[in-house]
């Protein structure tokens, strides 16, 4: 019998953009998003270095990934996405989930690694704000994806006026709230996230910087005090969650510099 089910995609979906030499830039964003949340920093890359944003299984045009969950399953899709578009060693930036899912293949496979850059990462402590993730991942109005959206930037930042109007597009594919919450259900364990060994960081051999805001609502800044000494970390005044599209130019100088490894 001729088996008529679609062939499961080799690779996520991603954007490419920008050319020059060395390792590529391989972009995650965060729960919740999607590969466009990484438009400014790969144009400001793209006169020097070629990037990819990847989107995560559950999440924009992966939404129909065939395996959905936690960082871990997140992070064997971006690895098999590597693999099927024959790419080498990499500069991996994550933030917030993205952060956990670099983080976990920076520690299982630092060899196809040449820098890591972490924004506010997943998985450095126990705290996060659950409730405000769970009641993002349920939300499809704009209004309230609004509302929701301003705890991720700090406090005197003006949010993007399309940012809640993309949200609430993306909400409005069926089954796509009921996936982000199920990722969260496996993110969030109860009222703490799940943490990563992150004093092993010092220990890859490959240059890793650490991207904090003081405003942070998600995760506390806290969060990047104590890490190995030869982990570069960052932490900037009067922002929040979301560094790369709050001082967007200081991030990409930050990934810029990791790059210039090769």
């Amino acid at each position: 019998m001729t088996d008529l089910r679609p062939a499961a995609p080799a690779h996520l979906p991603f954007a490419d953009q920008g050319t020059g030499g060395g390792s590529p830039v391989v972009l995650l964003h965060g729960f919740g998003g999607d590969r466009q949340t990484w438009s400014t920093i790969q144009a400001g890359l793209a006169p020097r270095r070629r990037s990819l944003a990847f989107d995560l299984p559950g999440h924009g045009d992966a939404l129909g990934w065939p395996r959905v969950g936690n960082a871990a399953v997140a992070a064997k899709a971006v690895v098999q996405s590597l693999d099927a578009l024959g790419l080498g060693k990499v500069h991996l930036v994550g933030h917030s989930m993205g952060g956990a899912v670099a983080a976990l293949i920076a520690l299982r496979a630092p060899e196809r690694l040449s820098s890591l850059t972490l924004l506010a990462p997943g998985g450095f402590g126990p705290e996060i704000n659950h409730k405000l993730l769970r009641r993002y991942a349920a939300a499809s109005d704009e209004a309230e994806l609004e509302m929701l959206l301003e705890q991720f930037f700090g406090w005197e930042f003006r949010l993007p006026r399309l940012l809640a109007r993309h949200a609430a597009e993306l909400r409005a594919r069926p089954g796509a709230c009921e996936t982000l919450q199920a990722i969260a259900d496996e993110i969030i364990d109860g009222s703490v996230q799940k943490t990563l060994p992150r004093d092993e960081l010092g220990s890859l051999g490959l240059p890793v910087k650490v991207v904090w805001g003081t405003q942070d609502r998600v995760l506390p800044t806290r969060q990047s005090h104590g890490l190995p000494g030869v982990v570069a970390t960052h932490v900037f005044e009067r922002v929040g969650h979301m560094p790369h599209l709050e001082v967007p130019a200081e991030v990409i100088r930050l990934i810029a510099e990791n790059a210039a490894a090769d």
